[in-house]
């Protein structure tokens, strides 16, 4: 009778060092944890290409079919490691990568820049229809700003990724905002974070005030791209 020996993946070469931080009963636990977190940053890192294969290809699409793109730019963005751990703590879960996957939807992130509202809302649809895609979690933040003023339409949605022994269903969050909403969140965000200085209330309400001042630009502007429409 034959036995069929089990595959031994060895970790790739730039974990060697971490051997010498642990003991040696700890060293092969440590190293498989590590090996687990390169393979799972791999599979959000294609995951996020998917997403926006996906958003480019429909972008292609509009142009050829109606000389128009609704999407201005594309960012994207993968959580640290180190922001996985703080997140799961602030949980209370264990570092792992099986916590991660089942508990966390923002490890991999897209944000799609449209030029107006109407694009936000063609965009999604679009995406979302798609049979291969499934939405897990849809938050209308421009329907129903946050309370500082926080305008953008989320979504969190599950893309197959194709490796090769299996396929992986694995979530991804979207934002979706046209760009006065991304301004205004890149400059509150760069306030809020990146600065010693607590943002007062008296601040905070009139950032929230900025917040409103750019939504009214942004419908107008949508109004004259309709009346733009409709003369041609």
């Amino acid at each position: 009778m034959t036995h069929k020996n089990k595959k031994v993946i060895n970790p790739p070469a730039e974990l060697a060092p971490v051997k010498q931080l642990f003991p040696n009963d700890q060293q092969q636990a440590v190293l498989n944890q590590l090996y687990q977190f390169i393979e799972l940053e791999h599979l959000y890192e294609s995951a996020i290409r998917e997403v926006k294969t996906k958003l480019e290809i429909l972008d292609s699409e509009f142009k050829t079919k109606y000389d128009y793109n609704p999407i201005h730019h594309i960012e994207d963005r993968l959580k640290s490691p180190q922001s996985i751990l703080e997140k799961l703590q602030r949980k209370g879960l264990p570092f792992s990568c099986e916590a991660a996957r089942s508990t966390l939807n923002d490890i991999a992130g897209v944000r799609v820049i449209c030029n107006y509202i109407e694009d936000i809302y063609t965009v999604a649809d679009l995406l979302t229809m798609q049979d291969d895609v499934n939405l897990i979690k849809r938050k209308d933040y421009i329907e129903t700003p946050k309370p500082n003023g926080y305008r953008s339409l989320h979504l969190v949605i599950s893309t197959p990724v194709y490796l090769s022994d299996r396929k992986e269903m694995v979530n991804v969050e979207v934002q979706i905002r046209t760009i006065a909403m991304d301004f205004w969140a890149s400059l509150e965000h760069e306030l809020k974070y990146k600065t010693d200085v607590e943002v007062s209330n008296n601040l905070a309400q009139q950032l929230k005030e900025c917040a409103e001042t750019i939504a009214a630009t942004d419908e107008k502007m949508q109004e004259i791209y309709r009346t733009l429409k409709e003369i041609n």
